[in-house]
């Protein structure tokens, strides 16, 4: 073992002369060759103590270039998988990442170590260690790294913080996405760099493709999303999932996805984006293979008033049976999110027929009680989804609008022109039958 580890040396400082040797003249392919030479030595001789001193040696020599740098930190990143234990892989990873730092030549190679490093942290428990180390790379800043990596990457970032229930950090990360990159036809994005333009790398073999990062964002986003409750939000992710050709063509795939959007439509709060959303779902031809849902949504655009008890009986099995599906079970709130909805939609038709109704019918129209429907009411009347008031001492609702003083006269200048149009037209008509007469009696 002695007399190895002697060989070992000897051979190194023979290199070592040749480096310096040609690192002085400049020799860029000669000083890569001799640096490269010397790491397969360690590598070979499995000294991995002794490869981790080199590293930093050469990289820490008088004028060392650029290229030999680069080129001794790849071969090095080589050898992480084939460490023979856990430690020793740790200490090589943090040994080419010091050496990196700071050089941009070298940028990306730090992004994969620093995730190499984050992906052992998670496997150990260290989530907020792991999180902690990838936050420190902002990949979206290098420009020749291949853009499905890039994506990849900033997801892992979202992915960490979300684990470690840093939602403000996850909702931060996920924004440096466009959603529209994913829309992007990659065979038309192909084109040869001009000269003078830096050459983007190929993402390595494990980066999925584009549409695959595509559903682990809007699941990541879904993640985040149902954390607040937001149900609009949510729909939306499942929306953009299901318009995924791969998915779309596999009805194992868009039936429970669909299921979802229906849910999370139904338990959206009333506004112009969920009734945009509910009316395009509807034209869907594929919701007939869940008529189901279609029945569901169907009562919603309808405008009459629900009846909950009837409505939780027919659709409490599928609710139920949701976390046997896709995606999981909805949210915990979901169920009494569903009755508020319910209720607020009976209110809304009620405002549709009665422009004045007593408490006392409204709650019994609502299947609620007076308190309830008047704690319902005011909390719609509060987020502007209605306008109504109370006449508490009378008991009555008055759903009517009041006007202000511009809507009053523009109603009178409105109904003052119908009426001087009315006298025109019936002058008009007078003076024709009198000419008519006229001419009747001269004949």
């Amino acid at each position: 073992m002695e007399s190895g580890g002697g060989n070992l040396e000897a051979a190194i400082e023979q290199r070592l002369n040749v480096e310096k040797q040609m690192r002085l003249a400049g020799e860029v392919a000669e000083t890569k060759k001799a640096v490269t030479e010397i790491l397969q030595l360690c590598f070979e001789a499995k000294a991995w103590k002794t490869l981790n001193d080199q590293i930093v040696l050469l990289s820490k020599r008088r004028g060392q270039l650029k290229q030999a740098v680069t080129a001794m930190v790849q071969q090095a990143m080589q050898y992480i998988d084939q460490t023979p234990d856990l430690e020793t892989k740790i200490e090589l990873i943090k040994t080419l990442n010091s050496v990196a730092a700071g050089k941009i030549y070298v940028e990306i190679e730090r992004a994969r170590l620093i995730k190499k490093l984050a992906k052992i942290k998670e496997e150990q428990g260290l989530i907020a260690e792991a999180a902690d180390l990838m936050q420190e790379i902002a990949v979206e800043t290098f420009g020749a790294m291949a853009k499905t990596e890039k994506i990849a990457f900033i997801l892992e970032q979202v992915r960490l913080c979300l684990d470690r229930e840093d939602y403000v950090r996850a909702q931060i990360l996920s924004r440096k996405i466009s959603p529209r990159v994913f829309e992007v036809d990659p065979s038309k994005e192909k084109k040869k760099p001009k000269e003078g333009e830096n050459m983007v790398e190929e993402a390595p073999a494990d980066i999925p493709s584009l549409l695959e990062l595509k559903r682990i964002y809007y699941e990541l986003m879904i993640r985040y999303y149902s954390h607040n409750n937001d149900y609009l939000e949510i729909c939306r992710c499942y929306k953009s999932i299901y318009e995924i050709p791969s998915v779309k063509g596999n009805p194992e795939q868009w039936i429970p996805i669909l299921r979802k959007i229906c849910w999370y439509l139904v338990l959206s709060p009333h506004d112009p984006m969920q009734s945009s959303l509910l009316n395009a779902t509807l034209e869907d031809k594929n919701l007939s293979e869940i008529p189901q849902f279609r029945l569901l949504l169907k009562q919603l655009v309808t405008m009459e008033v629900i009846q909950w008890t009837a409505l939780w009986n027919t659709f409490k099995d599928e609710f139920v049976n949701e976390k046997n599906m896709l995606g999981g079970a909805l949210v915990e709130k979901a169920a009494e999110d569903l009755r508020e909805r319910i209720i607020e939609h009976n209110i809304i038709v009620v405002s549709k027929y009665y422009s004045r109704i007593s408490l006392e019918r409204l709650a019994e129209l609502l299947c609620l009680s007076i308190q309830e429907a008047e704690k319902h009411l005011s909390e719609m009347v509060v987020s502007k989804s209605l306008v109504a008031k109370i006449d508490r001492p009378m008991g009555v609702v008055c759903f009517q609008t009041t006007k202000d003083s511009n809507d009053i006269l523009n109603l009178w200048a409105t109904n003052l022109e119908k009426l001087l149009d009315l006298v025109e037209k019936s002058c008009h008509q007078i003076h024709k039958e009198t000419m008519v007469h006229k001419a009747a009696l001269r004949g």
